[in-house]
C-alpha cells in the first residue's frame, strides 16, 4: 500500500473524484475541458468541488473496512472469525502489518490531503468575483470534512502527523507526529471556523453550521478527559461542550427522525437527523462506492444476488444489553435466526434470518431500493459518520460532566428522547455507565464505540480498560429465543491503558523513520 507521503493528490483529481457523488446531491459539467487554472471561477465551481469530499475515492477506503472493523470489531459489538486482520482486532493481538490498520491510516489520510488541495486551489485560483462568504463557506466544508479525519486519527493512534500542505510532502516528504494536545487544537481550529461560515441550512446531504456545531461538541467532550487520568474531567471545555452541542439540540430546529428502524433505509437517507452523512452513488467502480453490503449474509439480499463475501456476526456481549423492550434497535442492528426482514427481497416475498449476523446497512437488492444501477460495491446507502442523537447523548454527558450522577431536567429530556424513540422506558437519572451503555445500543454498527472508550480511557483509564477486559467477545448460538455463548475465537489478550493507542503500521514507519521519534509541537 501507499504510504500518506506517496499522496500527494493533485487537483484535477479531486474535480475528477466527483463522479462518484450522488448524481442529484450536485449536478456537474462536462470535465473534458477542466484545469486547476480554469475550474474555481464562479461559486457554482466551488460547490462542486466540495461535493467531490463527501464519498466515493477520498472516503471509500476509511468506509469499506475501518469504519465498522475498528469502531465496533474491536471495541467488542462484532466479530469476524475468518478473517485473520479482523480476528487480531478482536483478540487485541494486532501487528505492525495488519492491512485493516494500515487502510484506515491511508485512508484518512487521503481524505486530508483531498481537503487539503481544495482548501489552497480555492484560496489560490479563486477569483475576487466571487463572494469572499462563498469562499469561506466552501472553505468551511473542507475544514468540517478534514476535522473529522483528523478526529479519527488522533483518536486511532493519538500523536500523529498534521499536514495542510501535501505539496510540501514533495521536497520534504519526511514528517514529525504532533503532540495530541496539538492535533486536537487543529481539529477545533478546523470545527470552530465551519461553525462560522457553513449556513443554517443547504441541500439535503450537505454540512451545515449544526453539522460543525454538533462535531465541536463531541471532540471537546473528548478533550476534557485529556491529561485528566485521576476521573476528573476539564470543566472548561466540558463547558464547550455543553455550549456547541446544546446549541444543535435546542436552536437547530431538528428532532429525531421518528422510526429507528426506517432510519436506516436508504429512502430516508440525509434526513433532519443526519448531520453528517457519506454520499454514495449507484453504478459506479470499484473504490469509488458504498461496499458495506459485502457484508451481507447473504446474497439472496445483495445487488445482482452477488457476494456476501465477509460474514460478521454480533457479540454476547453487545446481545446482552438489548431488553425485551429494546427489539426495535437491536433487530435494525442485528439479525437473530427467525427474525423477518419485508422490505429485503421484498419481490422474493422477504428474507427471514436463519443466522446471528449483521442487519444495519443491509439494504437489500437493486429492486429494494428502486436503484437499477446499485452494484454490490456501490450501495446507495448514506451512512452517516454524526446525527442528531449522538449529539443529543454527549450533550447528556457534557450535563453530567464530573458528577457521579445526574436527575437534571435538560440532560433527561435529550437522553429519554432517544430512549423514547427506541420504545424503551425513560430514565429517572443517569451516570457515565448509563450513558455509555445507551451509546453502545443506539450507535451500534456505525463505528463509534471504540472512540467511546478511548474518550473514557483519557480520563479514567482503569475504567475503560474494565470495560473491555470484563466482555463476552465471542458469538454466540441462538435457539427458542435463548443465546448460549460460543468459545472464543482465539487467546485473547488482556486491554490496558496502553490497548486504546494503536501501534504506528510498519510500512508507514519504513516509508517515515521520523514517525518513531518523539512528537513535536504544532503550535509554538
Amino acid at each position: 500500500m501507499k504510504s500518506i507521503y506517496a499522496l500527494i493528490v493533485p487537483l484535477l483529481f479531486v474535480i475528477v473524484s466527483i463522479t462518484s457523488c450522488q448524481k442529484d446531491f450536485l449536478e456537474r459539467p462536462s470535465l473534458s475541458q477542466i484545469s486547476s487554472d480554469n475550474f474555481y471561477q464562479t461559486t457554482a465551481d466551488l460547490r462542486l468541488a466540495t461535493a467531490a469530499l463527501y464519498g466515493g475515492s477520498p472516503w471509500w477506503q476509511w468506509n469499506t473496512q475501518p469504519y465498522m472493523m475498528l469502531g465496533d470489531v474491536m471495541s467488542g459489538n462484532l466479530i469476524s472469525q475468518w478473517w485473520g486482520d479482523a480476528v487480531q482486532l478482536n483478540t487485541f493481538s494486532i501487528t505492525g502489518q495488519n492491512a485493516i490498520m494500515q487502510q484506515a491510516w491511508t485512508g484518512l489520510y487521503i481524505v486530508v490531503a483531498h481537503c487539503n488541495s481544495t482548501i489552497n486551489a480555492i484560496r489560490e485560483k479563486a477569483p475576487a468575483s466571487i463572494p469572499e462568504s462563498d469562499k469561506n463557506a466552501a472553505i468551511a466544508e473542507a475544514r468540517f470534512i478534514r476535522a473529522m479525519a483528523y478526529y479519527h486519527l488522533v483518536m486511532l493512534w493519538g500523536d500523529v502527523p498534521i499536514i495542510e500542505d501535501n505539496t510540501k510532502l514533495i521536497s520534504s516528504p519526511l514528517v514529525n507526529r504532533n503532540t495530541k494536545a496539538d492535533v486536537y487544537r487543529f481539529i477545533t481550529a478546523d470545527l470552530i471556523f465551519a461553525s462560522r461560515n457553513l449556513p443554517a441550512t443547504d441541500a439535503a446531504g450537505r454540512a451545515t453550521t449544526w453539522s460543525a456545531q454538533g462535531m465541536a461538541g463531541k471532540v471537546y467532550l473528548t478533550m476534557s478527559g485529556l491529561s485528566q487520568e485521576g476521573g476528573s474531567r476539564n470543566q472548561t471545555y466540558l463547558d464547550s461542550a455543553k455550549f456547541y452541542a446544546g446549541n444543535v439540540c435546542k436552536n437547530s430546529g431538528r428532532s429525531l427522525f421518528p422510526s429507528y428502524y426506517d432510519l436506516f433505509k436508504t429512502q430516508f437517507n440525509d434526513n433532519p437527523e443526519s448531520l453528517f452523512a457519506l454520499q454514495w452513488a449507484p453504478g459506479v467502480t470499484y473504490g469509488f462506492g458504498n461496499m458495506l453490503q459485502t457484508y451481507s449474509p447473504s446474497s439472496d439480499i445483495t445487488p445482482n444476488n452477488q457476494g456476501a463475501w465477509l460474514f460478521l456476526q454480533p457479540t454476547y456481549d453487545l446481545y446482552k444489553l438489548y431488553s425485551k423492550k429494546d427489539t426495535i434497535r437491536r433487530k435494525a442492528s442485528f439479525m437473530l435466526p427467525g427474525d423477518k426482514y419485508p422490505e429485503l427481497n421484498a419481490a422474493g416475498g422477504g428474507y427471514t434470518s436463519n443466522s446471528s449476523t449483521l442487519k444495519k446497512h443491509m439494504v437489500g437488492t437493486q429492486t429494494d431500493n428502486n436503484s437499477p444501477n446499485m452494484t454490490l460495491v456501490s450501495s446507495v446507502e448514506h451512512n452517516s459518520l454524526l446525527r442528531l442523537a449522538d449529539v443529543y447523548l454527549v450533550y447528556a454527558e457534557a450535563i453530567l460532566g464530573n458528577n457521579g450522577s445526574t436527575a437534571d431536567g435538560e440532560a433527561l429530556q435529550y437522553f429519554n428522547a432517544v430512549r423514547k424513540r427506541a420504545g424503551v422506558d425513560p430514565a429517572p437519572s443517569l451516570n457515565i455507565d448509563t450513558l455509555i451503555q445507551e451509546r453502545r445500543k443506539e450507535l451500534a454498527y456505525e463505528g463509534h464505540y471504540w472512540f467511546d472508550l478511548v474518550r473514557l480511557s483519557y480520563y479514567d483509564p482503569q475504567k475503560a480498560v474494565s470495560f473491555l477486559n470484563d466482555q463476552q467477545r465471542v458469538t454466540f448460538a441462538y435457539s427458542s429465543g435463548i443465546a448460549t455463548p460460543n468459545a472464543p475465537i482465539g487467546s485473547i489478550t488482556p486491554a490496558n491503558p496502553g490497548t486504546f493507542t494503536l501501534q504506528l503500521p510498519s510500512a508507514e514507519l519504513t516509508a517515515n523513520p521520523k514517525l518513531a521519534d518523539a512528537p513535536v509541537r504544532y503550535y509554538h
